[in-house]
């Protein structure tokens, strides 16, 4: 078993608290994604399962077997751990062929020799890369030397594999291809996987599970699907998402147990059962957020209820983003294809009620999900 708990877990560098009382459980088998912006306590958190750095308190298990215990001065070694972590660097020793370097951690194992070919031979068949088995890393490009650390990691079979950001350093279409590679090599070996990164479009389409963090806080732990559906604050809500989110101001009210949101978008009403633990019990009228992803705004050149402007008409290939003026209030669409908008032209937009979010103004907490 290769599930990891860390519980209560304090990490400072100095007088900088970089993990604030982390709970985070793993689940065996799980390919957990640690998402957030540069110096929110992702890194730190690898490191410390890893073995790399000592927290200050708290806890951690690898299955049954405790690991980090510091009350107790427990901190068992990196080698004790049975786990392999990935570089961002690739960290391939220069002077080895790749075969050299896939083998190193096979043979400090005392693997033998023909189980030891076997093996890398197989895992670099698997990665599309045994027809360079015998080349030097200077001899490979970017993604081939990635594809190297990363058999180099896996030939060794280990419970856990840790990567930190192993894709950042390769241009678009590498990345691409690495994530397919990755997600398919994580459903055949069925290792626990802990993928650190900054891109949410990677944590988006690889992972089983994503924990978001911020300022060294873990603010929510959920599957993709849910993680960009219902983002549990409006922090997450503005990282999560490319192209970003829309926000409008607006106003709420609890009324014969339904919520009524009134906005520029004009009034919408929502029944409880889409409610969260957040919602206010006041029957005052508060200041909200509506939030509305830019897919989920349907737009229509010829006719409809709500008129706004064309602002700017950005076509991508793939997509056409457009920013249209509301009544004075800026939203983004994303319309398939390319869609010929200049601007000042008027059109119509609508929104199902269903795809939006409502936020508290004033907490930022997630009071109305969406359901669709």
């Amino acid at each position: 078993m290769s599930k990891i708990v860390l519980k209560n877990v304090n990490k400072y560098f100095n007088k900088n608290h970089v993990l604030k009382d982390l709970d985070l459980t793993i689940e065996d088998g799980e390919f957990m994604t640690l998402l957030g912006p540069s110096g929110c306590g992702k890194t730190t958190t690898l490191r410390v399962i890893a073995g790399l750095e000592q927290p200050q308190s708290g806890v951690m298990y690898i299955g049954d077997k405790e690991v980090i215990n510091v009350t107790e001065a427990l901190f068992k070694s990196p080698g004790e751990r049975d786990l392999n972590l990935v570089f961002q660097s690739y960290a391939l020793w220069p002077h080895m062929t790749v075969y050299q370097n896939v083998a190193f951690g096979l043979e400090t194992k005392k693997v033998s020799k023909a189980e030891t070919k076997k093996r890398v031979e197989n895992v670099l068949k698997r990665l599309q890369i045994h027809e360079y088995i015998e080349r030097y890393p200077a001899e490979l490009s970017g993604g081939q030397q990635q594809r190297v650390a990363i058999a180099r990691a896996i030939v060794t079979e280990p419970k856990i594999l840790l990567l930190d950001e192993p894709l950042s350093n390769l241009d678009a279409r590498l990345r691409i291809e690495m994530r397919s590679e990755l997600k398919r090599l994580h459903q055949e070996l069925k290792t626990t996987v802990i993928y650190v990164t900054h891109d949410q479009t990677e944590a988006l389409t690889m992972s089983t599970r994503i924990a978001t963090y911020f300022d060294g806080v873990l603010v929510q732990v959920d599957t993709p699907v849910n993680l960009y559906k219902n983002p549990c604050n409006l922090q997450v809500a503005d990282f999560v998402g490319n192209p970003s989110i829309n926000f409008i101001d607006a106003t709420a009210e609890l009324e014969n147990g339904s919520l009524i949101v009134d906005s520029v978008l004009g009034k919408m009403t929502f029944s409880n059962d889409t409610f969260t633990e957040n919602t206010p019990s006041t029957s005052s009228s508060f200041p909200c957020v509506l939030a509305v992803r830019p897919e989920q705004v349907t737009l229509n050149i010829e006719s409809g209820i709500l008129e706004g402007a064309v602002y700017s008409s950005m076509p991508a290939g793939s997509e056409t983003l457009v920013h249209i003026n509301v009544k004075e209030t800026m939203l983004l669409t994303k319309e398939l294809g390319i869609t010929n908008l200049v601007p000042n032209q008027k059109v119509w937009i609508t929104i199902n009620p269903n795809t939006a979010n409502v936020y508290d103004k004033g907490s930022g907490l997630l009071i109305k999900q969406a359901t669709t």
